[in-house]
């Protein structure tokens, strides 16, 4: 067996202040596996929130029981050893059939120097020799997140009888709100998937520059409001204007009302966002009440009722795979904006909160 190591993590310590925590690692036992870390993909608007300490785990007790939050006492205390779930590793020792050395996986482990994992509980997915390494970080969580989003639309359609991502989305005018890293990925999703038609909105020029750059059709909020462009655009006839389904990437609660106001009636918006500050902006008796629309919170611990069987987080994950690796270049090229040393992560999350650093995907290196 091979020796003892010391292994890093970055967490936060208090709020605005990220550290190193450090422990020692037992080597890999029977039917285990043991990785390096090559790069770890930072989901930056979940990990600010722990790093501002504004996450509401932080403040509220959740009870499992009952899916409530409970005011006043926390689910999590501060210092935080460990974030992240992007991880892709090059296994180096391995004592299980499963798994063979030199292996490049996509895993979720945190933003750790290293790991050792237990096929046994763990989720693993091998990256092909055509996929760039850096790509494996959306392999396990990020994309399954997207895919989770078009899996919604889908029962939304038709119901427990989903066959695959397609059925919500194909030949439909599909309508994205912000083009971070979810928005972008949602987006080429339900293009891979046969959309007839996919806009993605957002007002940063960095984001729509690479919304274009991934062959997407970019709204410039700047310059026209993504409802108009959705009215506009797609004509169903009489008074039936707007998306068939508009996924809501952006945690602002005015985004969720832009997107009521761009459906087509009885359109349904699934919401990937998430609210902090509640979402005043959202007028319930508005064209949410007199187009009669939908909306689905798509979670991705939680896929649509009955289709949990058929629908596993690795089958979301070889969903992913399939769309990373036909538009995988262009992605590279145009979403991973920042590859950063790991003993550099302090800054990048000062610069972060601070609004000095304008970033669409950064990841830490090894």
């Amino acid at each position: 067996m091979s020796e003892w190591r010391r292994i890093r993590s970055i967490g936060v310590e208090r709020p605005n202040q990220i550290y190193f925590f450090e422990y020692d690692e037992a080597p890999p036992d029977h039917g285990q596996f043991r990785v390096e870390t090559m790069y770890t993909g930072l989901s930056a608007g979940t990990e600010l929130t722990f790093y501002k300490g504004t996450n509401p785990y932080l403040h509220s007790q959740w009870d499992e029981q009952f899916g409530i939050f409970n005011q006043g006492r926390p689910t999590f205390n501060l210092p935080m050893p460990f974030l992240g779930y992007m991880e892709v590793g090059r296994v180096i020792e391995s004592r299980t059939p499963e798994v063979a050395e030199g292996q490049i996986l996509a895993m979720n482990y945190g933003h750790k120097s290293g790991h050792v994992a237990n096929p046994m509980y763990e989720l693993f997915v091998p990256i092909p020799d055509e996929l760039d390494p850096v790509l494996g970080i959306y392999i396990h969580q990020m994309g399954p997140i997207c895919a989770n989003g078009l899996l919604h639309a889908a029962a939304d359609m038709v119901g427990a009888n989903v066959r695959d991502l397609g059925d919500g989305v194909r030949g439909r005018n599909i309508l994205v709100m912000g083009a971070g890293v979810i928005g972008l990925l949602t987006a080429l999703l339900a293009r891979f998937h046969g959309a007839a038609n996919v806009a993605i909105a957002d007002r940063d020029p960095k984001r729509l520059a690479a919304a274009q750059g991934v062959g997407l059709t970019a709204i410039d909020e700047n310059q026209i409001e993504a409802w108009r462009y959705c009215k506009e655009h797609w004509h169903h006839g009489g008074n039936d204007r707007g998306a068939d389904f508009v996924f809501q990437c952006r945690a602002q609660s005015a985004s969720l009302a832009t997107a009521f106001r761009s459906l087509r009636p009885q359109g349904t918006v699934i919401d990937l966002a998430f609210y902090q500050d509640g979402a005043n902006d959202v007028r319930l008796g508005e064209e949410f009440h007199h187009n009669g629309l939908s909306l689905r919170c798509a979670q991705i611990n939680r896929v649509p009722r009955g289709l949990s069987f058929a629908w596993t987080r690795r089958r979301l994950a070889d969903e992913t795979l399939k769309m990373l690796i036909e538009y995988g270049s262009a992605i590279r090229k145009h979403m991973i904006t920042d590859i950063v040393p790991f003993n550099d992560a302090p800054q990048l999350f000062a610069d972060l909160a601070g609004r000095q650093r304008n970033i669409i995907q950064a990841v830490f290196s090894l």
